[in-house]
């Protein structure tokens, strides 16, 4: 039966961008945020990054939400958090009493450990569905996400919410091979490269063609159109090109070196790699070669009500065989380039909010340095999405209430100190195997880690869920220098590392008994 009150997934964007526009701030008024942090990515894909199942918890720093005392969160997960967890968060939030802030948090989980997006479980879920959206108060609530695909906009429709982020119909934009020409609308430098295919012996074609452009190129890069930190891309290593040798030769070069591809992904093999590019489609681009060379990038904001605000620039760390899979990052970017980065990521934004695109998007770039010491920048992809550079950003905001001033590209705290942090969702040693979050909690404590409220300095950890079974943690080291922030980075990891070694007896707090 007809619901004469159903709004589509279009009526609903648009409600959120004329309550937007009505608001003189929008994100101070009363409203009920539901966050659903479901990486709906391909599965394969994620299955390959250790702990994956555990990076919903990078959105908890959405829990700064909170900090405005008439706003209500519901956060979903596919487990449950430990206790422990929440209340590491709530009480990093300055001027609201604890208690305060946990009254207006909700946490819902699917108790569903498979490798499903969370949001798919969600909807199999129709009784959980009926439980938030009776949560939701009707025309005060919005919904949160990792990324937008159509599960997403099935949900909002059922709980008939907006959704703040792009339209799934927008998610061409944020691929390879659409990143690639927004570049070229924008009038932003990337690589040559190919359009996308969707078949290996396209993809032989097009990677000769390039060759045979760019005979210099040592190395291409081949990438599935959707990926994840890298996980997709893989580099073919290219022999001299042979002098007065045919098309078709070079063709079949290509085609016997595909199979010997430099895989980023661990384990990825040839055979599943190409069995994906029908499904993905492909593109071929150029390997840009340099030293030094960076990996910088830049984020930005698109309001509902389609303004352009750019939020922060990062120098990306980055591993892998090639450096292509994504580790951590520094904030900001060198001086020597971020405020060029602004200008470039800025006008990829406004092309993506022509399109109707909203919320968190970034760009990536390879930076390599000139003989005059300039630097060019060369734009590799668009992340329709909020990213790995996107938690550590709102960790920043969480515990010193400052802003960006894009007129420097820096961070101020409101007594205008100058911030700095490194953060990394990596750091990973067989050795924190075993590690429960509350012996993370007695090392910080009797090593005096833990963030210092009067100076605005220390290490903020996440994905605390993945230490125990893969000895990985996240955390952001913020300090009022570069060199303090990489120090206080090296003092987490060396107190960790003492820690668990077998010579040494483990800290442990006991509880006090009366």
């Amino acid at each position: 039966m007809h619901n004469p009150s159903f709004q589509t997934f279009a009526a609903l964007q648009q409600q959120l961008r004329q309550r937007w526009q009505d608001s003189a701030d929008f994100e101070a008024d009363d409203q009920d945020i539901l966050v659903v942090p479901s990486f709906s990515v391909d599965q394969r894909v994620g299955q390959k990054v250790p702990g994956f199942l555990h990076y919903e918890e990078r959105l908890l720093f959405s829990l700064i939400r909170l900090r405005n005392p008439h706003t209500r969160l519901i956060y979903v997960t596919a487990q449950p958090l430990a206790p422990l967890i929440i209340d590491y968060y709530l009480q990093l939030l300055s001027g609201i009493p604890f208690s305060h802030a946990r009254d207006r948090l909700l946490l819902v989980t699917t108790y569903d450990n498979s490798y499903k997006p969370l949001t798919q479980k969600i909807l199999e879920r129709p009784r959980l569905v009926e439980r938030i959206r009776r949560a939701l108060r009707p025309n005060q609530s919005y919904m949160v996400c990792y990324n937008s695909t159509p599960l997403e906009q099935e949900l909002s429709e059922k709980l008939q919410i907006p959704l703040f982020a792009a339209s799934p119909s927008l998610n061409y934009w944020g691929s390879k091979s659409g990143s690639r020409e927004i570049f070229q609308t924008a009038g932003v430098p990337f690589p040559d490269g190919s359009a996308l295919v969707k078949t290996v012996p396209e993809l032989i074609q097009v990677t000769a063609q390039l060759w045979e452009r760019q005979p210099h190129l040592k190395r291409i890069v081949i990438k599935l159109n959707e990926g994840f930190s890298g996980e997709g891309n893989a580099v073919l290593k290219l022999p001299a090109l042979s002098p007065g040798a045919s098309f078709t030769e070079h063709c079949e070069q290509i085609a016997a070196a595909l199979p010997k591809l430099s895989f980023q992904a661990s384990g990825e093999t040839w055979d599943n790699f190409a069995s994906r590019i029908p499904e993905l489609g492909a593109i071929a681009e150029a390997f840009i070669e340099g030293d030094p060379k960076r990996s910088p990038s830049v984020q930005g904001l698109i309001t509902p009500s389609g303004e352009v605000q750019i939020l922060s620039t990062h120098d990306q760390i980055l591993g892998g065989q090639d450096g292509q899979i994504y580790l951590g990052c520094h904030f900001p970017a060198a001086s020597e380039y971020r405020l060029q980065l602004q200008e470039l990521g800025l006008k990829v934004g406004k092309i993506l909010a022509e399109k109707g695109a909203m919320e968190r998007y970034g760009v990536d770039f390879i930076a390599t340095e000139n003989p005059d010491h300039s630097w060019d920048l060369q734009a590799i992809e668009i992340n329709l999405r909020k990213g790995g550079t996107t938690h550590p950003l709102m960790t920043l905001q969480l515990l010193t209430n400052g802003f960006y001033d894009c007129a420097t590209g820096s961070f101020f705290t409101p007594q205008h100190q100058k911030k700095y942090y490194i953060a990394s969702d990596n750091l990973q040693k067989p050795q924190y195997q075993g590690l429960l979050p509350s012996d993370l909690m007695d090392i910080i404590a009797a090593h005096g880690l833990h963030f210092d409220s009067s100076t605005k300095t220390g290490s903020v950890f996440h994905l605390m869920g993945t230490l125990s079974e893969f000895g990985k943690l996240g955390l952001t080291s913020i300090g009022n220098s570069p060199e303090e922030a990489a120090q206080i980075y090296q003092q987490v990891e060396q107190a960790l590392d003492l820690e668990t070694t077998s010579q040494r007896p483990a800290t442990v707090t006991l509880p006090l008994t009366w």
